[in-house]
C-alpha cells in the first residue's frame, strides 16, 4: 500500500457523476416510508425544512466546497479554521456513524428481501447476506472511483425510476379511486407535538451534500461543477421526497404505512391489475434492493476517503491512510469499516431473537453522532467568512455577513434540535442506550486521536534521529 499524493488522483467525477452520487447518498427509501407514516403533514415538513434547512446546508456546502475543493472534504474544511484535533474529532464522528449505520442498513435490506420474496430468512442467512454486502462494499472502495462510481450512479437512476412510478402511479390511482388520506390544508397542517418526533426522520433525509467532496481531488473542474451539482441534486431530492411521499399516501392510510413494506404494498396496488404486473413489481423490488446496497456503498466511498485523508496527514492512525497503489482507494479506512460492520452484524446475530430492540437502540446512537460534523461544517463556514476574507470563492452566498450568520444559526439550531430528539423522545423521555452509545463512541474517538498523535511524535523523533546521524557524518 502507499499514500498517493492527492495531485496524482485521477479526475474521474464529472457533473453527471456528482449529481447522481449526491442523489444516491441522500435519497433513502427507508426515509420515505418513515416520512409517509406521518400522514399528509409530512408534505408540510418536507417543504418547511426544505426551505429552512436543506437550502442553507446546500448553500454552505457549495461555497466551502468550491473554495477548498481538496481530497478529504469536510475534514479539510474544519481543519483549516479549527485545527487538527477538532478536524480529527469531526472526521471520527463522520466515519464511526457510517460504520455503525451500515450494518443496520443491511439488516433492513434483509427484511425487504424477505417481504419481496415472501420468505423467512434465518438469522444465519441474514448475517451471511449482510457480511457479503459489507465486504463487497469494502471492495468497491478499494478499486477506486473510476469503476466504483457506477454503483451510486446506477443506484441513483433506479431511485429516480422508483420515485417516478410512485409519483405518477399515485396520480393515476387518485384519479380513479378514493384517496386513502385527505390532502386538505387542515390535514396537512402540522401538529408540532407529534411532528417533533419525526423531525429526525426528515433531517436524516437531507444530509449528504458534502459527501462527494470527500473525493474533492478526483472531481473534474470542481469550482464549476460542485455548486451546480449541489443545487441540481437539492432540487431533485426535495421534489422526489415530496411527490413520492404523496404517492404512497394516496393509496395507504398513514396509520398503516410500514417502513419496509410500504414501497412494495404501494407498487402492488399500482401495478397488480395490469398485464405482467407481478413481474414488474418483482423487478422494481429488485431495483429497490440494489438501491439499499448502492446507498451504503455511496456513503462508504465518500466517508472513507475523508477518513483516509486524515490518516495520511496523521490526524487518525496511519492504518486509515493506507491506499491502493494503483487505484488510490482508501484501503485502510475501508477495511477498518468492514471489521466494525462485521462485528456489529455478528452481534446482531447473537441478540436478534431476544434483544432486537436493544440492537436498534444502539444503532440509533450513530444518528446523534452524525449531526456533529455538520455543526462543525456550519461553524467552519462562518469562521472562514470572518477570518479568511481574501480566500478565493468561485461561488459565494450573496447577502454578506448578516446572511452568513443567519444561515449558520438556522443550520446549527436545527441540527442541535435533531440530535436532542434522537436522544430524548417527547412522551418517552431520555433514550439512555442512545446517550451511552454517543458517550462511548466519542470517548473511543479521543483514544484513537491520542494514538494518532503518539504516532506522529514517534515519526518526528525518528526523523530527527536520522537527521542527527546524517549531521554527525
Amino acid at each position: 500500500m502507499t499514500n498517493n499524493k492527492k495531485d496524482s488522483l485521477p479526475k474521474t467525477l464529472g457533473m453527471r457523476d456528482l449529481v447522481l452520487f449526491t442523489v444516491s447518498a441522500i435519497v433513502l427509501l427507508e426515509t420515505l416510508g418513515s416520512a409517509a407514516s406521518m400522514g399528509p403533514s409530512a408534505i408540510f415538513f418536507w417543504v418547511f425544512f426544505g426551505i429552512t434547512f436543506l437550502v442553507p446546508i446546500a448553500l454552505i456546502t457549495a461555497e466551502v466546497g468550491t473554495a477548498l475543493p481538496e481530497e478529504g472534504g469536510i475534514y479539510v474544511w474544519i481543519r483549516r479554521v479549527f485545527g487538527n484535533r477538532w478536524a480529527a474529532r469531526a472526521v471520527w464522528a463522520y466515519w464511526v456513524n457510517t460504520a455503525i449505520w451500515l450494518p443496520s442498513l443491511y439488516v433492513m435490506l434483509n427484511a425487504f428481501v424477505a417481504r419481496l420474496f415472501n420468505i423467512e430468512l434465518s438469522i444465519g442467512q441474514q448475517i451471511t447476506i449482510g457480511l457479503t454486502l459489507c465486504w463487497l462494499t469494502v471492495l468497491l472502495d478499494v478499486i477506486g472511483l473510476k469503476i466504483g462510481k457506477w454503483v451510486p450512479n446506477v443506484g441513483a437512476i433506479l431511485k429516480m425510476v422508483l420515485f417516478t412510478i410512485l409519483i405518477f402511479g399515485g396520480l393515476q390511482y387518485g384519479m380513479n379511486h378514493e384517496l386513502a388520506n385527505e390532502f386538505t390544508l387542515e390535514q396537512m397542517k402540522p401538529s408540532w407535538d407529534e411532528g417533533l418526533k419525526y423531525l429526525p426522520v426528515v433531517m436524516y433525509g437531507m444530509l449528504g451534500f458534502e459527501l462527494v467532496s470527500g473525493a474533492g481531488g478526483e472531481i473534474r473542474n470542481p469550482q464549476r461543477n460542485i455548486p451546480r451539482a449541489v443545487f441540481l441534486s437539492a432540487f431533485c431530492v426535495l421534489f422526489m421526497y415530496i411527490l413520492a411521499t404523496a404517492g404512497i399516501l394516496v393509496v395507504i392510510p398513514a396509520g398503516e404505512v410500514d417502513i419496509v413494506e410500504g414501497l412494495i404494498d404501494t407498487l402492488t396496488l399500482f401495478l397488480a391489475d395490469i398485464p405482467g404486473g407481478e413481474t414488474i413489481v418483482m423487478a422494481l423490488g429488485l431495483a429497490a434492493i440494489f438501491t439499499f446496497f448502492s446507498n451504503g456503498a455511496t456513503w462508504t466511498m465518500g466517508c472513507n476517503r475523508t477518513a483516509g485523508q486524515a490518516g495520511k496527514e496523521g490526524e487518525l492512525p496511519s492504518l486509515f491512510g493506507w491506499t491502493h497503489p494503483k487505484h488510490g482507494g482508501p484501503v485502510g479506512a475501508a477495511v477498518a469499516m468492514g471489521i466494525v460492520c462485521s462485528t456489529a452484524l455478528l452481534l446482531y446475530g447473537q441478540v436478534a431473537e431476544s434483544s432486537a430492540d436493544l440492537f436498534w437502540s444502539l444503532m440509533s446512537f450513530s444518528a446523534v453522532i452524525f449531526m456533529l460534523p455538520y455543526i462543525g461544517l456550519a461553524l467552519a463556514f462562518l469562521k472562514m467568512r470572518r477570518v479568511e476574507t481574501h480566500l478565493k470563492r468561485p461561488f459565494k452566498i450573496p447577502g454578506g455577513q448578516p446572511v452568513a450568520y443567519l444561515l449558520t444559526f438556522i443550520t446549527i439550531t436545527i441540527l442541535t434540535l435533531t440530535a436532542f430528539l434522537f436522544s430524548y423522545v417527547p412522551g418517552e423521555g431520555p433514550q439512555w442506550s442512545v446517550i451511552i452509545g454517543v458517550v462511548v463512541a466519542l470517548a473511543i474517538g479521543e483514544v484513537v486521536i491520542l494514538i494518532s498523535e503518539a504516532e506522529k511524535r514517534i515519526k518526528r523523533a525518528r526523523l530527527q534521529q536520522n537527521l542527527d546521524v546524517v549531521a554527525e557524518k
